[in-house]
């Protein structure tokens, strides 16, 4: 239970910096200190666990992607497509509240943390002056996560699905997680939506058709983008397509596409470099390590499993903390064999959703997710505002996935 109190109090020390509006580097590297001093970490334990945060695979994964889908970004927005997407989507549905809702739903299908930066832009056009800066803030960023909840794109997720010995497929994952995506998107309406207006001002002069393609050829080198992560080609050594390969490849043509010359992307080299949104990045990466080599996530079954709590509880909680202590794929070795010993696979589908459901739901709030520092990055906001304003989101995600729990049990699925 030490453990347990110590971590309590290294997140309650990150809430009350965030609150204070200390910068998400300095909250991460004293967070960092204070977990080498309370966990008593030897250094045996720190240098291994520095060495990952700074130059482990993920890390160079997430500045490598953030920096190409920057560049991508800049290519883009020189091109006006941002601008044409958002018309397209206009034409398409003349409501502001799907675009605000829809836009970042499919670019969040690639599995970038930096794509929220594409959404933010269109997000702000689509809300204007309805909301406050950090209420569209959280929905930008929540919104863009929905499509994580269940996407094959995601490889965490095929991983969990592959522990469970064939009870649970890719394809009848994706259909029980269907109606949490359809709880996801009737969240966001009911809590921040529905004072949107839905009208655009915008009178389309064109068909359907005409603006479905204005939408592909705006927004292409994200979907290509996808279809390149999700074919499945191996890469020898490096295995399937990364993200930051498929961007590359969709930079390469865009220059083709679009007809850039030198002098147009030579700047794009030195402005895609986001050095402030590297460092978060970097701090945050070395503050999970730090965190991992604590093994506090190897501990969290026994502590939960002596609460005076039902089964499903308890698995719900497990998974509920693992993703804030950087534990998410530990638990799921752990746990995922537990739940089916546990269930005898009686009620081990309901189980199972639920538990994604809330490993998900966390980390819309999680401080040390990358995705909502960039955010709060690229609204020029506070990450403690924005992620009060989530705050509301997860709650009532929360409810309406315990319902569909009980629900499938009722149902005996």
């Amino acid at each position: 239970m030490e453990s347990l109190i110590k971590l309590a109090v290294v997140f309650a020390l990150i809430v009350i910096l965030i609150a204070f509006k200390r910068p998400i580097n300095l909250v991460m590297a004293i967070a960092s200190v204070v977990v080498i001093v309370l966990y008593r970490l030897p250094m045996d334990a720190i240098l291994p666990a520095l060495q990952k945060g700074v130059l482990g695979y993920n890390t160079i994964n997430a500045l490598l992607v953030l920096y190409c889908i920057t560049f991508l970004q800049r290519m883009m927005e020189s091109r006006k497509q941002l601008l044409g997407c958002q018309t397209a989507m206009n034409g398409l549905f003349n409501n502001r509240r799907i675009n605000a809702a829809l836009t970042p739903f499919m670019l969040g299908c690639l599995p970038a943390a930096s794509t929220v930066l594409i959404c933010g832009p269109i997000v702000r056009d689509a809300v204007g002056d309805s909301l406050k800066v950090e209420e569209t803030a959280a929905i930008t960023s929540y919104f863009r996560h929905i499509s994580e909840a269940f996407m094959p794109t995601y490889s965490n997720l095929l991983i969990a699905v592959g522990l469970t010995a064939g009870l649970v497929t890719p394809a009848s994952f994706v259909i029980g997680m269907l109606p949490v995506v359809l709880c996801l998107f009737l969240t966001g309406y009911l809590v921040y939506l529905r004072k949107v207006p839905k009208e655009t001002g915008m009178t389309p002069d064109q068909s359907k058709g005409a603006y479905f393609g204005l939408l592909i050829k705006s927004i292409w080198p994200i979907f290509l983008s996808i279809a390149l992560v999700l074919l499945p080609i191996e890469i020898p050594v490096v295995g399937s397509v990364p993200v930051w390969a498929a961007v590359i490849v969709c930079i390469i043509l865009e220059l083709f596409v679009n007809k850039f010359s030198m002098q147009e992307v030579l700047p794009f080299f030195r402005s895609a470099f986001e050095g402030k949104l590297m460092l978060n990045t970097l701090a945050v990466m070395i503050f999970g390590q730090l965190l991992s080599a604590t093994g506090v996530v190897n501990l969290l079954p026994e502590y939960f499993a002596m609460l005076p709590i039902p089964m499903f509880l308890i698995y719900a909680l497990i998974f509920t903390v693992a993703p804030l202590v950087g534990g998410t794929m530990a638990v799921y070795m752990l746990c995922i064999p537990m739940m089916i010993n546990t269930t005898g696979g009686v009620g081990f589908f309901p189980l199972f959703l639920l538990c994604m459901t809330m490993q998900y739901v966390i980390m819309q709030v999680c401080p040390t997710h990358i995705c909502l520092t960039l955010c709060a990055e690229d609204y020029k906001i506070p990450l403690g505002s924005m992620i009060a304003k989530t705050i509301p989101l997860v709650v009532v995600a929360t409810c309406l996935a315990f319902g569909y729990y009980f629900l499938l049990m009722f149902l005996g699925l």
